[in-house]
């Protein structure tokens, strides 16, 4: 049995909770109820206890009660699926991924209707959150939503590839693939609807604008990793940043652990050296664009606080000296 100390970190950012958090917490309780996402007693009660609506809560402090509850069921659905896709025997088999997640992404290219009896709960629940989703926004938006969707699946798909051949990826095969197979592109989209935060293309597709977003997708992906690196070992999976750096550099999982730590820092420190340059011109834009970076923070610290604070998933904190 190896001991491990946990790094300690920490962010120059506020922490932030929507007033609506009980309400949301309430409502997704009852809709993954209501699809049949949760069927016994048992997983009842550690979906309780996982407190998902208020990972949504933290990252989206301002949403309104109605855009808040179809970002935490979003959410919700996607940590339902990620479980189900590093389970031992689905988590191993691509081409049934390939599968299960094409008829996901028919519900979002030709919007359809799909209830539990006629199409399974997964189904079910992602045409009712596509539903709303439909209902608050444009064209457009939906258009990049379904990319980050697809570019989520394909990255299921290329985590199940690896499992189903024994292979652990490289570090840059990792970090290049991380994005995506946290789903955060797909939620840093939806602040647009969610927060009803609207950025010009011009200023979204700045490259200033692209690495701050792309350093807050790191920072929560790499963090997520640290805390779930004890339990990743316990279930054999490879697809997490400490066990990709130990493996590539034969070291010891404490020096894995603190490297990864190392790297997340210095995300933080490029995150925070981004902001001070931020491309504003005393316009209406930059109100936009200030609103739009205060998400990002809210992410960056509401996934830690979520982490370490609310939530029973991990059952690990920064500091703690933990068995691995």
């Amino acid at each position: 049995m190896t001991t491990i100390q946990m790094p300690t970190i920490s962010y120059p950012f506020p922490s932030g909770l929507n007033q609506h958090v009980h309400e949301a917490q309430q409502h997704v309780v009852s809709w993954v109820t209501s699809y049949g996402l949760i069927t016994t007693e048992t997983a009842h009660q550690r979906f309780e206890k996982a407190r998902f609506a208020w990972l949504a809560a933290r990252a989206f402090p301002d949403a309104a009660l109605h855009e808040l509850c179809i970002i935490a069921d979003f959410n919700t659905w996607l940590f339902i699926l990620d479980d189900q896709c590093d389970e031992a025997t689905v988590g191993r088999k691509a081409d049934f991924l390939r599968s299960m997640m094409a008829g996901l992404m028919d519900i979002l290219h030709h919007n359809r209707l799909v209830t539990p009896e006629t199409g399974g709960a997964m189904s079910a629940a992602l045409s009712s959150i596509w539903e709303r989703m439909r209902a608050i926004s444009s064209p457009s938006w939906r258009l990049r939503f379904i990319r980050s969707m697809d570019d989520y699946f394909t990255s299921c798909i290329w985590e199940a590839e690896n499992r189903e051949a024994g292979i652990t990826p490289s570090i840059a095969d990792y970090v290049h693939m991380r994005p995506y197979t946290g789903a955060l592109l797909a939620d840093i989209e939806a602040i647009e609807i969610i927060e009803k935060i609207y950025l010009s293309r011009e200023v979204a597709e700045q490259p200033l604008v692209q690495r701050m977003i792309q350093a807050c997708n790191n920072i929560v992906c790499w963090s997520n990793d640290l805390f779930s690196c004890t339990k990743e070992v316990r279930q054999g999976d490879v697809h997490n940043l400490v066990l990709v750096l130990q493996h590539a550099r034969q070291c010891s999982l404490q020096e894995a652990i603190n490297e990864a730590a190392r790297m997340h820092n210095e995300e933080v420190a490029i995150f925070i050296a981004l902001e001070k340059l931020l491309p504003l011109k005393g316009a209406e834009t930059d109100y936009e664009l200030l609103r739009f970076v205060s998400v990002l923070r809210s992410w960056i610290t509401g996934n830690y606080d979520w982490s370490v604070k609310d939530t029973g998933r991990y059952g690990i904190a920064v500091g703690d000296v933990v068995a691995a």
